[in-house]
């Protein structure tokens, strides 16, 4: 069993770094919203998706965004990518497969007219795919749809992975910028707990859900801030606490759980001596 000083020093730490994750991710999600990153990295997506690096790519992905289906929430009568407004930052993958074959076909429900639909249209690697999978369909109108829904989440799962990458970054430079700002320096964290484990004995058990407010709180009750002195080893310690909270504040808080039942089944340390 680990003793006392071993776990409430852990406990102080991944307290620290929860919330720091909490306070990060909460600052970045925020900020996302505002700028609409998501609904502009789909954009982004769907530009690459269908090459539209040129007019007849960018009428074809013009007419997808507006279909009442793909962008519910869109007036459908936009002239250019530029003009649309309240994009979304999802798009369902049967809504796209029926938003594309509705901006490629000249009439609506005939399957077999599809074909020759698909033989104008411009981009040669589009017009490649969509032949190959109207061929492999033979003649199957659901299974051409099926296979198109699963052709657009193989794209969106690539976009998703270089959202999550960006977003990580914006997360450890919010993260930094906040350890560096109220020297929330993990190197002196375990300094200061190891010698007096007791200091974490103020932060409630309520603490260890995942609430901002009640991270701030707990942080609060911590040995951070300007009352130390910045030395050489801060900027580690400020890195540190940045590259936790890439871990993510659900990590953190989960093992948080863990660690308050182990403090549970055994003696807290001295509020008076910060001993055993």
């Amino acid at each position: 069993m680990l003793n006392s000083t071993v776990l409430e020093v852990a406990f102080g730490l991944v307290f620290c770094f929860a919330s720091v994750a909490l306070i990060a991710s909460s600052v970045y999600e925020a900020l996302a919203s505002w700028m609409n990153l998501r609904a502009k990295t789909l954009l982004e997506g769907l530009k690459h998706l269908l090459n539209a690096n040129d007019d007849a790519g960018k009428t074809l992905l013009l007419n997808i965004y507006n279909h009442a289906l793909a962008h519910p929430t869109g007036n459908g009568t936009a002239t250019s990518l530029e003009e649309l407004e309240n994009n979304p930052s999802y798009m369902d993958a049967d809504h796209f497969a029926i938003a594309l074959v509705e901006a490629v076909q000249s009439a609506p429900n005939d399957f077999a007219k599809l074909s020759a639909d698909i033989d104008t249209i411009p981009n040669a690697q589009i017009r490649q795919l969509l032949r190959g999978l109207y061929d492999r369909a033979a003649g199957d109108a659901k299974r051409f749809h099926d296979d198109l829904a699963a052709w657009f989440d193989s794209a969106m799962d690539r976009v998703s992975g270089s959202y999550k990458r960006q977003s990580q970054a914006w997360c450890f430079v919010i993260a930094f910028a906040f350890s560096a700002s109220f020297n929330v320096d993990s190197v002196h964290l375990f300094s200061a707990l190891w010698q007096h484990p007791s200091l974490v004995a103020q932060i409630s058990m309520s603490s260890a859900t995942p609430d901002s407010v009640s991270a701030l709180k707990g942080l609060n009750e911590l040995p951070i801030g300007w009352q130390n002195d910045i030395n050489r080893f801060s900027l580690i310690g400020w890195l540190i606490t940045a590259t936790a909270a890439l871990f993510g504040a659900p990590f953190w808080f989960d093992l948080l759980q863990k660690l308050i039942r182990l403090r549970g089944t055994g003696p807290k340390p001295s509020a008076q001596t910060g001993e055993k």
